[in-house]
């Protein structure tokens, strides 16, 4: 449960940059990412548990509210930002490092086998698909309505259909939309 809790935090003070609890249920109910975060992160750590299938049922009901399905097997590291609801598909099989940041209609899917791998400190914009089993570094912004079907080198801006390098990012400009950024240990 330790565990569960340091990941809400983590999503919570990507939002805020807080942690308490009134921060906490400020967020919870009025940030539609967010509320669907936590279900998220309760049901994913108590999977196996009748309280994990309970919360199941809890979190199906709000990927029909809020338009996100993100199966509880997704791998997501802390400091998981969902910056508008809507349109988000993500499959199970993506892994998705920490502080990331994901925007509405985006499509993280694979028709054969394993999705993408994605590192720290991304930031996907709107109407993105990434496809297939690809891997993603870190530091990297992918622009809106890309198109990604291939390896995106760490420290890179790609955009368009099929996604291409715009620019190549020093470490001051990387991954310069996510921010609030949660450090990331070994205990989380």
């Amino acid at each position: 449960m330790k565990e569960i809790i340091k990941l809400i935090q983590s999503d919570l003070f990507r939002v805020c940059g807080r942690t308490d609890s009134g921060a906490f249920i400020r967020t919870f109910l009025s940030k539609e990412g967010f509320n669907y975060l936590v279900w998220f992160r309760l049901a994913s750590g108590m999977r196996g548990t009748f309280i994990g299938r309970l919360l199941r049922i809890k979190l199906r009901s709000q990927q029909r509210r809020f338009g996100i399905v993100i199966p509880v097997g997704t791998t997501i590291g802390p400091g998981f930002y969902i910056g508008h609801f809507g349109g988000i598909v993500v499959n199970e099989t993506a892994v998705i490092g920490a502080n990331c940041n994901i925007s509405q209609n985006v499509t993280i899917g694979s028709n054969h086998g394993r999705a993408a791998t994605i590192g720290q400190n991304v930031y996907i914009g709107p109407n993105v698909c990434i496809i297939e089993d690809v891997e993603i570094g870190d530091n990297v912004t992918i622009g809106a309505g890309s198109v990604v079907t291939r390896y995106v080198r760490s420290f890179t801006t790609v955009a368009g259909s099929p996604a291409r390098v715009i620019r190549e990012d020093d470490a001051a400009r990387a991954g310069r939309y996510v921010t609030r950024r949660w450090e990331v240990s070994s205990d989380v």
